[in-house]
């Protein structure tokens, strides 16, 4: 599904008429002056935090740079491009098993260009995002990669403003600044429902994060339920946690929703590392996986392949999404007219040992 540049123009266009700057322009001190009122030199000032400026007018000036989406550019006049051949990658997290397959997939093809990677972690915070995404383009970088569709006001300003070439991964669902690799997690989470109810399981519960800012997961628990729905069925029970995926706390989430619903006989978990938790833990207490109770996770992680039995999970393209977007960032730096493009892969459903063979 291509986006064209003509509506992608139009849609930026409401928002620059609003604003009053041409979007495919890169903002000057001038026109943070402008928008706040005050001259160049004290936005100057401001901006690098020196010299005596007053309470009042420094918070003006912030306002009306956070508003424009204006970033400082550090090397003004050190470079004729006005560029530096750094692409940056923006990921919620540096634990989590999914990401370094990302960064593979992009180093792969970086490689075989004059970019080079740098990575900014956001702890699943837009907030922490937002000032990452700062640093990065102060730098002027030929172009970010940073993962999800959902971000804050001022990042999205940011993005628009900047001229660069964005890449959101690992989700379609929604509406992207720019480029976008993913798949869509709704799809992935009806699929899994719609496998897990052919298979005779009805008493089904869910595991998994608090979801605050993991986006993703929530998207695909919207799909599982949506499909249940469509089966005359609700999830039994849930249990939620804070924190890293890990296997500690699968084995404990898992044992605290058997102990409190006996009737449960499918537990789908938001990632497999805490659905690997969960399988450890019935093997330990002799349950009969998949006949009594059936496992599922997400992301389809191949350090799992040694576990006694294969969790039922899901393939996410981590490999493919970090190769396609490193695709779209060198091939704008090439042609800078292209149109943007929103890319979506497929993932496989793998059943492993863990749902009972219909």
């Amino acid at each position: 599904m291509a986006l064209t540049k003509e509506k992608r123009s139009r849609d930026q266009g409401n928002v620059t008429k609003t604003q009053g700057f041409d979007a495919k322009r890169t903002l000057t001190l001038r026109d943070v002056s402008e928008a706040s009122g005050v001259s160049e030199m004290t936005v100057s000032r401001v901006l690098r935090n020196r010299g005596d400026v007053s309470g009042p007018t420094r918070a003006r000036v912030l306002e009306a740079a956070r508003t424009l989406g204006y970033v400082p550019n550090k090397i003004a006049g050190a470079l004729a491009s006005q560029r530096v051949n750094l692409v940056g990658v923006i990921i919620p997290s540096l634990s989590n098993m999914v990401f370094p397959e990302v960064m593979t997939g992009i180093s792969e093809v970086l490689d075989n260009t004059d970019l080079q990677p740098v990575v900014g972690v956001t702890n699943y915070a837009m907030e922490r995002e937002e000032t990452v995404l700062y640093e990065m383009l102060s730098w002027r970088p030929s172009g970010i990669i940073l993962a999800g569709l959902e971000h804050s006001t001022a990042a999205r300003a940011m993005m628009a403003q900047a001229g660069i070439p964005f890449v959101e991964i690992m989700d379609i669902d929604g509406q992207p600044v720019d480029n976008a690799v993913g798949i869509s997690h709704r799809r992935a989470g009806r699929q899994m429902a719609e496998a897990i109810v052919a298979s005779g399981y009805r008493k089904i519960a869910f595991l998994g994060t608090q979801m605050a800012g993991d986006f993703r997961a929530r998207k695909r628990l919207e799909g599982f339920e949506e499909a249940l729905r469509r089966a005359g069925l609700e999830l039994v029970d849930r249990e939620y946690y804070s924190g890293g995926s890990a296997l500690l706390k699968g084995r404990e989430m898992t044992a605290t929703v058997l102990a409190r619903n006996h009737d449960v006989d499918f537990l789908y978990y938001s990632n497999d590392m805490i659905g690997a938790g969960g399988l450890l833990y019935c093997r330990d207490k002799g349950i009969d996986v998949p006949g009594k109770v059936g496992l599922a996770g997400f992301n389809g992680l191949e350090m799992l392949d040694g576990l006694p039995s294969r969790l039922a999970t899901m393939d996410a393209c981590r490999l493919e999404i970090g190769r396609r977007a490193a695709r779209i960032i060198a091939a704008h730096n090439a042609d800078p007219e292209l149109a943007p493009e929103v890319v979506e892969l497929f993932p496989t459903l793998q059943p492993g040992d863990t749902i009972r063979q219909r």
